[in-house]
């Protein structure tokens, strides 16, 4: 038998570090790749999608954050889904689950909101679902499995959310942890995990799968899902990781401390993907540049450069101000401009003054500003 294997939809997820039209864009990314799951499990024949936990990213979302999976999903009515609830979306008395189940849901899509087997024979396997009923729990969801009867010979996979030993922390008190030995202690031939957004193999038996679509940049391997073909229920599964995501998040940490490097960081940003448009950059930069080339760099990549991307993210704490004499003689030559701006030079310089990183902005804003009304006085 074939199935897909994928978790932590998260559909509403609020991207608070983006303006309103990116969130957009990274929120209907999230309901494509519902859409690209329902493809894909076509394409190889997998009858049924695994969707360990997490569907939606809060306890109450919108009528419309509620309905849209679904539509996704009752497009593919040859593939079953499987639905769970995680930690970001626990099945609550009268939560959203129950709304779902009240308001009727497509036929292709069951909801899993209790520890049951759920027997599927002309497909020779079960569901062993372990939804989570609060946001934490000190109980492992999956020790029920152990005892859970199913037919003899049928093929046993379980569906989780939470973390287990050595992945994240070694302490079994943390909340939802899952035993990484249950498919030896229950029989199963597989367990889908959901919780960590990126894809990570436990063992032969235990695989997360990932989001469907990438979140954040310090996640690795986000935006896959896995195809399990098990042959037999005592055989070891074959774990095929397929590309679902559409956006990609990337990390560029680059030294700068010439024009001639911000002229290079320039031409790596813009040749990094054939799609800009779907490209995130979190780009650090370290260094000391001249004021010129500090304007220099503000003028082509936080202002046009990213204008090529979905998000450009800066972080220039360790870009350091190094005036030249030129940046301090473009000021002023004499008078009290110039006279602050070697203040502040000599201040921002000495490592052991407190003060020191506040002067070299304030040094930096000093010359900008400076630089703004010769251009309009011009």
């Amino acid at each position: 038998m074939k199935l897909l294997h994928t978790s932590d939809w998260q559909i509403g997820k609020v991207f608070r570090f983006v303006d309103d039209g990116t969130m957009g864009l990274l929120q209907e990314a999230r309901l494509a790749a519902i859409t690209r799951l329902g493809e894909i499990a076509v394409e190889h024949s997998a009858g049924h999608i695994l969707v360990a936990g997490d569907v939606y990213d809060m306890e109450a979302p919108s009528p419309r954050s509620l309905n849209q999976p679904l539509e996704r999903m009752r497009k593919f009515e040859k593939v079953t889904w499987h639905l769970m609830p995680g930690n970001h979306d626990p099945h609550r008395p009268n939560g959203l689950w129950d709304q779902l189940l009240r308001r009727g849901v497509p036929d292709n899509v069951i909801v899993h909101v209790e520890s049951t087997p759920r027997i599927f024979e002309s497909d020779g396997f079960a569901v062993l679902p372990a939804p989570l009923l609060y946001r934490r729990t000190l109980q492992d969801p999956t020790a029920y499995m152990d005892e859970a009867e199913t037919p003899d010979g049928i093929i046993r996979v379980g569906l989780a959310h939470g973390p287990v030993t050595g992945f994240g922390s070694e302490d079994k008190d943390v909340p939802n942890y899952i035993n990484p030995d249950r498919p030896k202690a229950a029989g199963l031939a597989y367990l889908a995990l959901g919780d960590w957004h990126g894809q990570k193999k436990i063992n032969e038996k235990v695989w997360y799968s990932g989001t469907h679509e990438a979140d954040a940049f310090d996640v690795d391997g986000g935006g896959q899902a896995l195809l399990v073909e098990i042959e037999s229920a005592s055989a070891v599964p074959i774990v095929t990781p397929i590309e679902t995501g559409h956006n990609r998040w990337m990390t560029f940490r680059e030294k700068i401390n010439s024009r001639e490097d911000i002229d290079v960081l320039i031409g790596t940003l813009r040749d990094c993907d054939d799609d800009l448009n779907r490209i995130l950059i979190r780009l650090q930069v370290e260094g000391a540049i001249s004021l010129q080339d500090r304007q220099h760099f503000e003028e082509q990549i936080v202002e046009q450069v990213s204008a090529a991307f979905c998000y450009l993210r800066v972080d220039d704490e360790r870009l350091f101000p190094s005036p030249s004499e030129e940046d301090l003689d473009q000021t002023d030559r004499g008078g009290f401009i110039r006279t602050a701006a070697d203040i502040l030079k000599e201040k921002s310089e000495d490592m052991g003054d407190p003060e020191h990183e506040i002067a070299a902005l304030a040094l930096q804003r000093l010359y900008v500003e400076h630089m703004k009304l010769q251009t309009r006085s011009q």
